[in-house]
């Protein structure tokens, strides 16, 4: 068996009986044969002599071969085992010259989505039973444009008790992303007259496109080692920030900086937009409380499912201060453009209490592959500088100055889609930082981060 071990790559506390342990085989020995680990022709343990070594059922081995062979990785006959199948195209991870492309990249680090394996899918089909039953008639109507009533009563009562925003269900806006969010909001500003919208140095550039496509200039922020200063210059109607989590160094608004940027929305009539685009994912300490809470009639607040949950089910939200609340629904349009099933199945999740049994699941899981990672920094590359660890589904691992690209060319013949640090800077950025690698652990699956993981060490080594 050792030597089925030392071939294939595979260790075997990657797989851990319980909950999911067939999936997690399933993926492992999958990705052993994509990368050229398992090669074609290779005769596989017996389902009773891997479950063995394993300590899982035999059931659980037989069945994540039956999905292999079904799949075409593997072949199956009576007398001859199971055996890799001689057809598979693989990656090699080792070998790859400076002038030789690795292919497609096996793993995706870039930050700014979860793990889609993960999306509760029996949880989430089970609510959609439940309020399809028993929904009314007009859900299948044209709408309310600001949501399902349903899921902005769930979300005012959620959101103060996780996020400590402050905010009646008659001033949330349903929207289908945080872009969308912000795509309303320019038009509603610019409607008003605004003319500059102050944003970090380091951020979306569609998110500034967006500003700029309703003829806001974005004018940025500057930094220091303490973050973003957020008290913009003179002239400015409003300020774009992440406060919880700036996106993407990593760094928590200061709590006097928080409280200079309300200050200065109240003493100016400015408006401070909050992305609060992954604020339930904090790791050492209990979450930093929304920037809304301090003043909601000069904050808007902006939140999302796509990091909780998925992009897929292009849900998002907002908090609007009551001056705002009317215009932002007129621009939004007079249809609903959210389906108003996921609405009421979302508005179920969270008053079931399935939203927030995901949502903590899901931040134990990306603690351990934070963990994971700085543990493997500090062995294989301890001068490594690592920024902003505390929360999220990212960090940033500052390089010296001049190698960003050199570093990315590595990662890509690893196999790996990574992008750095640069890709996030404002064309006008007041204070560079340094080079530095963007490392979003949040998209690889658990059986496929420790390869992902593996993969990076051996760049930075």
């Amino acid at each position: 068996m050792s030597e089925f071990w030392a071939a294939s790559g595979i260790t075997p506390d990657l797989i851990r009986a319980g909950r999911g342990a067939r999936r997690a085989l399933t993926e492992v020995l999958r990705e052993a044969v994509r990368t050229g680990n398992l090669a074609p022709g290779t005769r596989l343990p017996s389902s009773r002599q891997l479950a063995t070594d394993l300590g899982l059922a035999r059931n659980t081995v037989a069945d994540a071969y039956a999905d292999l062979v079904a799949e075409g990785w593997f072949t199956a006959r009576r007398g001859s085992g199971t055996l890799v199948a001689d057809r598979m195209i693989t990656w090699p991870i080792l070998g790859c010259s400076a002038a030789e492309p690795s292919g497609d990249p096996r793993h995706d680090l870039i930050p700014g989505s979860p793990d889609l394996a993960a999306f509760p899918r029996a949880a989430w089909l089970k609510a959609t039973r439940r309020v399809l039953t028993a929904a009314p008639d007009d859900v299948f109507g044209y709408g309310d444009p600001r949501g399902r009533p349903e899921l902005r009563a769930a979300l005012a009562d959620h959101l103060a008790r996780a996020r400590g925003v402050y905010v009646s269900p008659e001033h949330i806006l349903i929207c289908a992303g945080i872009s969308h969010g912000l795509q309303i909001l320019s038009r509603v500003l610019a409607g008003r007259g605004a003319r500059n919208i102050a944003v970090e140095s380091y951020g979306l550039d569609r998110h500034w496109g967006l500003l700029a496509a309703a003829g806001l200039k974005t004018l940025p922020l500057p930094l220091d080692i303490h973050g973003t200063d957020p008290v913009p210059p003179v002239g400015t109607d409003a300020v774009l920030l992440t406060p919880a989590h700036q996106f993407p160094v990593g760094t928590m608004l200061q709590r006097d900086r928080r409280t200079a940027v309300v200050d200065w929305a109240r003493q100016t009539g400015g408006l401070v937009l909050e992305d609060d685009y992954d604020g339930e994912f904090r790791f050492d300490r209990q979450s930093v409380g929304a920037l809304q809470g301090l003043d909601p009639n000069c904050v808007v607040y902006l939140g999302t499912a796509s990091m909780t949950l998925g992009p897929a089910l292009r849900l998002a939200w907002m908090a609007l201060p009551s001056r705002l609340a009317e215009e932002a629904v007129a621009t939004k349009g007079q249809i609903d453009s959210c389906e108003a099933v996921s609405q009421l199945t979302m508005a179920e999740f969270i008053t079931s209490g399935a939203y927030g049994h995901h949502v903590r699941a899901a931040r134990r899981s990306y603690r351990d592959r934070r963990d994971a990672l700085v543990t493997a920094l500090a062995q294989h590359a301890p001068k490594a500088q690592v920024i902003g660890t505390a929360a999220g589904l990212h960090t940033v691992l500052g390089l010296p100055v001049g190698t960003e690209q050199q570093v990315l060319q590595s990662t890509a013949r690893q196999g790996l889609k990574m992008v750095g640090l640069s890709r996030y800077r404002h064309e006008r950025s007041l204070s560079p930082m340094a080079d530095g690698l963007v490392v979003g652990y949040g998209v690889p699956s658990d059986a496929a981060w420790p390869q992902a993981l593996s993969a990076l060490m051996q760049v930075l080594s």
